[in-house]
């Protein structure tokens, strides 16, 4: 069975208007980065939303939940900003115990060049593989559990909470 990902939106996915300044979402850069990274593990990409994460409501969670919740895969992947990715986590954690599913995203757009989401994504591939059923935050190289991760803005990294 394949490795369901579940593209949210998040800085993973934005990209740059040199004439406005502004960041955007077009199409979800997946597909090329797992290509990039010469992926030989069969996946199924599917796009829940095109977002940054602190324009996510409720709805849109109960969405993400409900699609994880009615999948047959039990490997998932999700990328997602990083704003509210811990927030997210904590609610799919609360509503699904048999699979495992592992949130990601990146703090740097894809587009850059000089983005961590590739190594972000390739490191979610791996955890989703080998982690038992639960919900994970990867960023960095590292997998946190749904219910010990915040995002810390003063340093830019995910970091357990005790």
């Amino acid at each position: 069975m394949s490795i369901r990902i579940f593209v949210t939106g998040g800085t993973f996915d934005k990209e740059y208007n040199e004439l406005s300044g502004q960041l955007f979402f077009k199409d979800s850069h997946l597909p090329e980065m797992l290509d990039l990274g010469r992926c030989l593990v069969p996946v199924d990409i599917r796009t829940l939303m095109m977002i940054d994460s602190l324009d996510m409501t409720d709805m849109d969670r109960e969405l993400i939940v409900r699609h994880c919740q009615e999948v047959d895969a039990t490997q998932i992947i999700i990328t997602h900003g990083t704003d509210t990715m811990a927030l997210t986590a904590q609610l799919l954690a609360e509503r699904i115990k048999d699979k495992t599913i592992v949130l990601t995203g990146a703090m740097i757009p894809y587009k850059f060049g000089s983005s961590d989401g590739l190594f972000n994504l390739g490191s979610a591939m791996a955890f989703v593989q080998t982690l038992p059923p639960g919900v994970y935050v990867a960023m960095n190289g590292r997998y946190f559990h749904a219910n010990n991760v915040r995002k810390n803005k003063e340093s830019g990294v995910f970091e357990e909470l005790r």
